[in-house]
């Protein structure tokens, strides 16, 4: 299982600087969420996109509104962005994601950078 999910991390990281290569910074998130799914489409790996996430509450569940950006083969969370840098806001609204979810990995995907390498951080919940 760690090899398959480090080979789709890796097909995913991939798809991130393809969409960046081709439209840079100064986009809004939903331009990038739009153009990554249809490069995910492109490269034949599966996602959902916009999936609602319940909130758990003392034994309820509560649909808060909250959205997962994409969810690949449901063992990752892509969390878009495009900001000028990663804030530790944004780390931990992505653990608390995972932590709802039950996906064990995230990647927090910032378009805003001038290099996309710069713009990937990865998170392991456990």
């Amino acid at each position: 299982m760690t090899e398959r999910i480090n080979q789709v991390t890796q097909k995913v990281i991939g798809a991130a600087i393809e969409v960046h290569k081709h439209l840079g910074p100064g986009l809004l998130e939903s331009a990038y969420e739009e153009c990554m799914c249809h490069e995910l489409t492109l490269r034949g790996i599966a996602f959902d996109r916009q999936m609602p996430l319940p909130v758990r509450y003392k034994g309820v569940k509560l649909d808060c509104g909250y959205r997962l950006d994409v969810v690949v083969q449901n063992m990752l969370i892509l969390e878009l962005k495009a900001c000028e840098k990663i804030e530790p806001i944004h780390r931990a609204q992505l653990l608390t994601y995972l932590k709802l979810s039950g996906i064990r990995l995230g990647l927090l995907l910032n378009f805003g950078v001038p290099v996309m390498k710069d713009g990937i951080v990865r998170i392991v919940n456990g």
